[in-house]
């Protein structure tokens, strides 16, 4: 059985400078099978280099021609063999996102496809949301926060669009479905980085 690799963000880096192009060659044939089928793509990982054969955590990101947001789902833990999450969170991206409809065949030209690869989630402990604000690391971690069955993730990106990490973390709230000014000692936080890779005309005729 394949376990979950314990990925630095060099390890990260590495394997997307070697399988990135097929990576996302994967997710963007996994959205048109879609398209055509009704069902995602199958990866069979014994098809493919071990690397991509072990669990990964991966989310699938899709942006119009002018920038904005299309979809984004994916995998905060490693769960399952990294091109069945790719393939399976780039169809998710596409079809599933309760923010959008289901992207139509029209929409394809144009359209920004990016992979992040995260590393393994760590806990950040701290019994105070002062403590937790002085241990985050702003541009270089994204955060999983939960409380009780509410959960909500933001990747290291999203710092370019919300530096402040007291918004930050406010906004992480909000995804899991908590005030902004929340805080229990029921919080619990892991951190993790990651790695994007992207391309803007995979699409194009």
């Amino acid at each position: 059985m394949t376990t979950e690799a314990a990925l630095s963000v060099p390890d990260v880096r590495a394997l997307l400078d070697r399988h990135g192009a097929s990576l996302l060659s994967l997710a963007a044939g996994s959205i048109r099978h879609t398209l055509a089928t009704g069902q995602p793509l199958t990866a069979d990982p014994a098809t493919q280099p071990p690397e991509l054969a072990t669990p990964g955590a991966s989310f699938v990101t899709l942006r119009r021609r002018d920038g904005s947001l299309r979809g984004c789902i994916g995998s905060s833990r490693a769960w399952r063999p990294l091109v069945v999450d790719v393939a399976g969170n780039a169809a998710g991206a596409a079809f599933e996102d309760p923010r959008f409809p289901p992207l139509r065949t029209e929409e394809l030209d144009g359209l920004w496809l990016s992979i992040s690869v995260l590393t393994a989630p760590e806990a950040v402990p701290a019994a105070s949301e002062a403590e937790l604000l002085a241990k985050i690391r702003p541009g270089q971690d994204g955060l999983v926060l939960s409380e009780g069955t509410r959960a909500g993730v933001l990747l290291p990106q999203v710092w370019e669009a919300i530096p402040s990490p007291a918004d930050f973390l406010a906004a992480i709230k909000e995804k899991a479905g908590l005030a902004r000014d929340h805080w229990s000692p029921a919080v619990r936080v892991l951190r993790f980085e990651s790695v994007t890779i992207e391309h803007s005309n995979l699409f194009s005729p």
